[in-house]
C-alpha cells in the first residue's frame, strides 16, 4: 500500500510524525507532502496569486510553501503522478475537527482534495482540553487508538467523493470508551464570541472564541461522541446539493 501523508500543522509537527509511525505499521511505502508552515484554518483554499515552492527533505519527504490543498495537489499531479497513492492520510491534527470545523479545517480539506482526485482519504484529529495547549497538547489517545481505527478503515471501500473524518477524545488512552460511528454535528452559531482588545499603539484587534456546546438528542453526532469519551468516525461527502430543495426551486421558477 502506498500512503500519502499530509496535514495543516506543518511538515515538522508532532502529529504528522505520530501519523507516520502509525502508517508504517501498515506499509513501508510512505510519502509525506505537507505545508512548510502551519496552515490551520486554511480550509480548502488554493494559492493562486503567488508561486508555490517545493522543497525536498529526503527521498519521500517534501514541504510546500502553501496550503494543505496545495500540498495534496502537488503530490498527486507532480511528485506521485506516475505512481499515485492508494490512500491519503491527513493529520494527526493538534485540535479536534468536529461539526462545522470541517469547512474551515485544512486537515479535513486535504482529505477532501484526495477524495476529489478519487483517492480514499482519511482525516485524523486529536482533541485537547484547556489543560493542554500549544506544544503541550497530549496525543496519547491518538497514539494508542490510531492503529485500531485505521486498520478497518484502510480496508473499507469508500464511495466516490467521500472521505472519513476521525477525532480522538482528550482523554488518557485507558479512559477512551471505544469507537463510535456518528454523523457530523452542527454547533449553534450563537456560540461565537468575539473578544476585542487594544494594542499598545491604540489599534483594536480581535480574538475569536466559542461558548458552550449545544447538545443534540441521543448524543448522535461527532460533537457528543468525543465529549462522551469515544473516538468519532464520520463519513463525509463532497456533493453539497440539498436534495430536498431541488423540487421546490424548480416549482418556484416554473411559477414565476
Amino acid at each position: 500500500m502506498r500512503i500519502l501523508l499530509t496535514n495543516d500543522d506543518g511538515v515538522n509537527a508532532r502529529g504528522i510524525k505520530l501519523l507516520e509511525s502509525v502508517a508504517r505499521k501498515f506499509s513501508d511505502d510512505i510519502w509525506i507532502v505537507a505545508p512548510a508552515e502551519e496552515q490551520s484554518g486554511a480550509g480548502h483554499s488554493l494559492t493562486l496569486t503567488t508561486p508555490v515552492r517545493l522543497r525536498r527533505h529526503d527521498e519521500r519527504r517534501f514541504s510546500v510553501t502553501g496550503t494543505p490543498t496545495d500540498a495534496v495537489m502537488i503530490a498527486l499531479a507532480h511528485i506521485m503522478k506516475d505512481d499515485p497513492p492508494d490512500v491519503v492520510l491527513s493529520g494527526i491534527n493538534r485540535g479536534a475537527n468536529l461539526a462545522e470545523d470541517v469547512t474551515y479545517s485544512g486537515t479535513v480539506s486535504a482529505a477532501m482534495e484526495g477524495a476529489l482526485a478519487g483517492v480514499p482519504s482519511i482525516a485524523l484529529s486529536q482533541a485537547y482540553s484547556r489543560e493542554g495547549m500549544g506544544d503541550t497538547v497530549p496525543f496519547a489517545a491518538a497514539e494508542a487508538w490510531a492503529e485500531r481505527v485505521l486498520g478497518p478503515l484502510l480496508d473499507f471501500e469508500t464511495e466516490a467523493r467521500t472521505l472519513i473524518n476521525v477525532n480522538f477524545p482528550a482523554l488518557p488512552p485507558d479512559e477512551v470508551k471505544g469507537i463510535r460511528v456518528v454523523r457530523q454535528g452542527l454547533r449553534d452559531y450563537g456560540r461565537l464570541r468575539i473578544v476585542q482588545r487594544t494594542d499598545p499603539r491604540g489599534y483594536d484587534y480581535y480574538w475569536f472564541g466559542l461558548g458552550p456546546m449545544v447538545e443534540t438528542p441521543g448524543h448522535s453526532t461527532d460533537l457528543e461522541a468525543v465529549v462522551d469519551g469515544y473516538v468519532s468516525v464520520s463519513p463525509l461527502h463532497l456533493d453539497l446539493t440539498h436534495e430536498g430543495s431541488l423540487g421546490a426551486l424548480v416549482d418556484t421558477f416554473e411559477e414565476s
